[in-house]
């Protein structure tokens, strides 16, 4: 594939920056348990790393819109004293925020993380001021999906004067390819975070990387 010349690359937050899965998976596993749902197994909860989290309690256990909205209030009780701070930045993965923004690339962030949570995460991490484009889910959580999350990532940046004639999206699961997708943009899938085997080739991903070192190589 030839080489694009991007100017606008976008982050997903959670398996792409940094490695969140402890925290998320226990507090999941903690929601569950007081609806009375053991799941003895975190593995199984990955799942969960990605998506909006009110959406994944209905789509994964059946749960009406009311009790995924009280499992994620009951996630949170968790989540949000403890289970953020489980979490670290990937090795490496500053290197390349330094060198892109050396480049002149404008970054930004588009997750279905719910905003107050995000920017503590890249805060605490020392990654906020990369970024200079930030769009997160809304802190009621709802209507965080991926698509709405990177169409307005695009329009925030143009704000900021980005032309963004050819911006690309960088995620860990489906849900990034996809929304990317959805707004006709390329996307790179990282393998260091929560996809699935073979789920990056299932989505028709343009861009599939091992390393932080292919990573660079995509988007310099």
């Amino acid at each position: 594939m030839m080489k694009e010349n991007f100017d606008l690359i976008l982050f997903d937050l959670d398996g792409t920056l940094t490695d969140s899965g402890e925290g998320i998976t226990k507090s999941v596993q903690y929601a569950l348990s007081k609806f009375g749902i053991e799941e003895p197994g975190l593995e199984n909860l990955r799942k969960f790393i990605g998506p909006p989290l009110i959406d994944s309690f209905e789509n994964y256990y059946g749960f009406s819109r009311e009790d995924a909205i009280k499992a994620r209030n009951i996630f949170n009780e968790r989540y949000k004293p403890i289970g953020w701070k489980e979490n670290h930045p990937y090795e490496g993965i500053e290197d390349v925020l330094k060198a892109l923004q050396a480049e002149g690339k404008m970054l930004g962030i588009a997750t279905s993380k719910p905003a107050d949570v995000a920017d503590r995460v890249l805060t605490h991490f020392g990654l906020k001021d990369y970024f200079p484009v930030f769009c997160a889910a809304p802190l009621d959580g709802l209507n965080g999906e991926k698509t709405g999350r990177i169409r307005a990532a695009i329009e925030d940046a143009k704000g900021l004067g980005c032309k963004a004639e050819n911006p690309i999206m960088v995620g860990d699961t489906r849900f990034d390819v996809l929304g990317a997708h959805e707004c006709n943009i390329p996307c790179v899938g990282v393998t260091w975070g929560f996809c699935a085997e073979g789920e990056f080739e299932s989505c028709n991903t343009e861009y599939v990387v091992d390393t932080m070192e292919e990573l660079l190589e995509v988007l310099k």
